[in-house]
């Protein structure tokens, strides 16, 4: 069984477009490959993203249990809608879809200690999944305080960073090359891919640039 999480180093990094780039890496392999985006809010923009890259067409209530109303952190979003997040639930719905594919990428809400209620977070819930982490970094200006900051939240939970994602997400940010040298040095995970800037982004031509052995680092 193939699985992991998608985290980023904050919000508008690009993990959708990881997530379902991963998504379509992996049905190079595997017949069945579905996508999880447990809490939303604002909007299905990722949910479909990640169907559209996935084999399977699971239920929208295993693939997205907490659908929220409002842009806001998943926490206020869901006190406006009268909802407490439950891990549970999601738990649950994580374990059918394990059983009905092959591989499942769940991508995360924002950053990896997003909040998801007033005790719980992202870092709770991906404890509870157990599964590997990867770990988007947009590269812009505070990128490496926050992916080694990330990457030592990860760690400290007791969960494997399966590796790490470079996004392009500013072109205009100097020496990108010279920060990606040091996250290599310092992240101690492979770089899973270097995903230039795109407008938009495209999932489909992403999956060609992660790393052969990808597979051998998501259990």
């Amino acid at each position: 069984m193939t699985a992991c999480f998608v985290t980023g180093t904050d919000t508008g990094v690009g993990k959708t477009l990881v997530a379902a780039a991963l998504l379509h890496r992996l049905r190079r392999d595997h017949a069945r490959v579905v996508g999880m985006k447990p809490v939303s809010a604002g909007g299905d923009e990722d949910v479909i993203a990640l169907r559209d890259a996935s084999s399977v067409d699971a239920p929208p209530a295993l693939v997205n249990p907490y659908a929220l109303a409002a842009p806001v952190s998943p926490h206020i979003a869901a006190a406006r809608d009268d909802i407490v997040i439950a891990l549970p639930k999601i738990v649950a719905a994580f374990a059918s879809l394990r059983s009905q594919a092959d591989a499942v990428v769940v991508e995360g809400a924002g950053g990896f200690r997003v909040p998801l209620s007033d005790t719980l977070d992202g870092a709770d819930l991906a404890v509870a999944l157990g599964v590997p982490v990867v770990l988007v970094v947009g590269l812009r200006l505070g990128c490496l305080n926050h992916a080694l900051l990330s990457a030592e939240a990860i760690r400290a939970r007791g969960l494997a960073l399966a590796g790490w994602v470079a996004n392009r997400i500013d072109p205009q940010m100097p020496e990108q090359d010279a920060n990606l040298r040091f996250l290599a040095r310092r992240l101690d995970a492979p770089c899973l891919a270097d995903l230039p800037h795109g407008s938009p982004p495209d999932a489909r031509a992403a999956a060609h640039l992660f790393i052969d052995d990808l597979e051998g680092l998501l259990a």
